[in-house]
């Protein structure tokens, strides 16, 4: 921690260095809020289900080598891009005026998430209020809710239900109905289905709001703004907690899971490699797929939490461990998943993937039901929820300050920066409104339509267009050197190779990958309807599609007397590109002292100084006229009172 932070235990706290926008308190902070923004509820409810399904120990192969040529590389160039410029998603694309639309994209779909995501915590704090009793809701089938397929997997001493009447003599009832039937439905799923979304048929058929679970989104976005009630002051020491007691939990319930019978089965089930797998390319697929979406690229989290960093922060080292302990967590809930599972398994002697799942499914039914075979089942299922709250929330702090973040930079005024509090509260109730819908009897169905279309092929198009523009559009020689100044040392040559090559060729690979493999959403048996998958594809293609209209637009009010000047001045970084603060605007980004500094720098940059300098030179001409006549007017009219009140000057 110490060697995080850089400080010296006895040592007077450094004042921040850019104190009009604000820093982290310290490195830890910044460390700890990217691993809660990077470490979220996927690594709980998707990795697990996605390693199982493609080969177990063997899909580990393909994750970590997308890790490695394209996580870490992706991590490292947004982190490096936000430090670098100290600014949000929007205000760092003065590199290139022109794919602003790219910052306008990351924050559509940073609204998009922010939106659904915070309904699935404020669920996940229904669930926990509702584990403080002393008998789980959804441990029986004898609830006013249930129906006659309902078959439990605890005994409870006496019938389950009706059709259970005749068949349960002095055996334990549950298990052996679980084996018998060719079709069960859990209490779990129905208290689910029936109890906390009451699901209506459609859709189209919102019905009425859940008021419990709106109750619940009112406290979760109240929760959210009160920690960045102060920015990233006050978010900084939040994560201290909810970024580090989620490992405890996943702990406790791994050592709780593993002690239990069965529990190595599940792990089994989880790990055992299918190495013929790995020749097929959804395999693939999936893992980079995984990697990408895990780490959170292209949200514009990354960028924002970077822009808060001290200017030679060592960006390099923070982007490789917290990547790593993101694909850490996601393998170790892996265990702490499939044990518990392993268990229910071989209490109902089924195999894992009769009970496996994924998704909300795993989060509010699956596992939930699994703790109700446990001794002190509250307890455990407080810790769960607890767990999943804490999860939710890191990213959701990270959602919720990136757009903050770029509306407070973009307008950039004192008053705006001072009064941040007051953008953060707007947004917060602009995101539980927006959030209503999903709290209604079709909420459920609108919530996976935006997680698997607001944020699925789009994010990849922002992705490699922010490669292109940076690399090709900006250079690569340009952007290393920026680097190399603010860290102290040019970019490894593995990244660069990354940066420049690899990665964009697996963005690339992801999105054809994604098109290939789309098949249209379905929840359960209900299948969704054409009109709603038209509105998924407009949510996707809203964010992609402010880059090229913020393009043509910037072109069009750009200068020259050709397509080809105004593309180019629409490309050209702007002035003010750099790093924030006067001090570090050494070397090619100095104040223009003379013309032999002008033409000792790079010929992008000494053609723009150029142009700023012409441009002053124009105005103060333009000023110098004006005073000329200001001054010829004035002794004219000095000379015509002289000549009215002497007609004879020469007397």
């Amino acid at each position: 921690f110490l060697c995080l932070n850089g400080a010296v235990p006895g040592e007077p706290v450094k004042k921040d260095e850019n104190s009009r926008r604000g820093n982290w308190g310290n490195q830890i902070e910044f460390v700890l809020t990217s691993v809660g923004y990077a470490v979220g509820l996927g690594n709980v409810w998707r990795f697990p289900y996605l390693c199982y399904r493609n080969g177990g120990g063997a899909f580990m192969l393909p994750y970590f080598i997308m890790l490695v040529f394209c996580g870490i590389p992706l991590f490292f160039l947004e982190l490096s891009f936000g430090q670098f410029a100290s600014l949000g998603c929007l205000g760092v694309w003065k590199i290139s005026p022109m794919f602003k639309g790219v910052g306008y994209g990351m924050m559509v779909v940073s609204t998009y998430i922010g939106i659904y995501y915070n309904v699935v915590i404020c669920i996940a704090f229904y669930y926990f209020f509702l584990s403080m009793t002393n008998l789980l809701p959804w441990t029986y089938c004898n609830n006013p809710w249930n129906t006659p397929d309902c078959s439990g997997v605890v005994g409870s001493g006496h019938q389950f239900n009706a059709s259970l009447a005749n068949a349960t003599s002095s055996l334990v009832a549950g298990v052996s109905e679980v084996v018998n039937r060719t079709k069960r439905t859990s209490p779990s799923e129905e208290y689910w289905k029936h109890y906390v979304l009451n699901i209506s048929d459609d859709i189209g058929n919102f019905g009425e709001v859940r008021l419990p679970i709106l109750g619940c989104l009112a406290v979760s976005w109240s929760v959210v703004f009160l920690c960045l009630i102060r920015g990233v002051k006050s978010s900084g020491k939040v994560v201290y907690f909810t970024a580090t007691f989620p490992y405890v939990v996943l702990t406790i319930l791994f050592i709780r899971g593993i002690t239990l019978d069965g529990a190595i089965n599940g792990i089994k089930y989880y790990l055992t490699p299918q190495w013929q797998k790995v020749l097929d390319a959804k395999v693939w697929g999936d893992a980079a797929s995984q990697i990408f979406y895990s780490l959170g690229c292209a949200w514009g989290g990354l960028i924002t939490m970077a822009s808060y960093n001290k200017f030679h922060n060592n960006c390099f080292r923070d982007s490789i461990i917290i990547s790593i302990t993101n694909c850490a967590t996601s393998v170790y809930a892996g265990f702490v998943i499939f044990s518990i599972l392993g268990f229910m398994a071989h209490h109902l002697n089924v195999p894992v993937s009769e009970v496996a799942d994924h998704g909300p499914g795993l989060a509010f039914v699956a596992y939930p039901e699994a703790l109700t075979l446990l001794p002190i089942s509250p307890l455990w299922s407080l810790l769960f929820f607890f767990m999943l709250i804490l999860l939710g929330l890191g990213t959701q702090f990270c959602l919720l300050e990136t757009l903050v973040t770029a509306i407070v930079d973009e307008i950039g005024t004192d008053w705006i920066i001072k009064n941040k509090t007051v953008v953060t509260l707007s947004v917060a109730i602009a995101g539980f409104l927006l959030g209503v819908p999903l709290t209604t009897q079709a909420g459920i169905y609108w919530l996976l339509l935006m997680d698997n279309y607001a944020a699925s092929f789009s994010l990849v198009i922002i992705s490699c267009i922010m490669c292109i523009c940076i690399m090709y559009i900006y250079g690569h020689r340009n952007y290393f050197k920026d680097v190399e100044m603010m860290l102290g040392f040019p970019p490894p040559l593995f990244f660069k190779v990354c940066w420049r090559f690899i990665s964009p060729v697996i963005i690339s690979f992801i999105l054809i990958f994604t098109v290939i493999q789309y098949k249209p959403i379905t929840y359960n048996d209900y299948v969704y309807p054409g009109w709603s998958l038209a509105i998924g594809f407009a949510m996707a293609l809203s964010s992609v599609v402010c880059i090229p209209i913020y393009a043509l637009y910037k072109i069009s009010k750009s200068p020259g007397a050709t397509f080809r000047e105004r593309l180019k001045a629409a490309c050209r970084a702007h002035p003010k590109w750099g790093p924030a603060l006067q001090e570090h605007r050494t070397g090619r980004y100095a104040p223009m002292a003379s013309e032999d500094t002008v033409e000792a720098r790079p010929l992008k940059e000494r053609d723009e100084l150029k142009e700023e300098q012409k441009e002053k030179e124009k105005e103060e001409g333009k000023e110098k006229e004006r005073k000329d006549e200001i001054s010829l007017t004035i002794q004219g009219s000095n000379g015509s009172t002289n000549t009215h009140n002497n007609p004879n000057p020469s007397a």
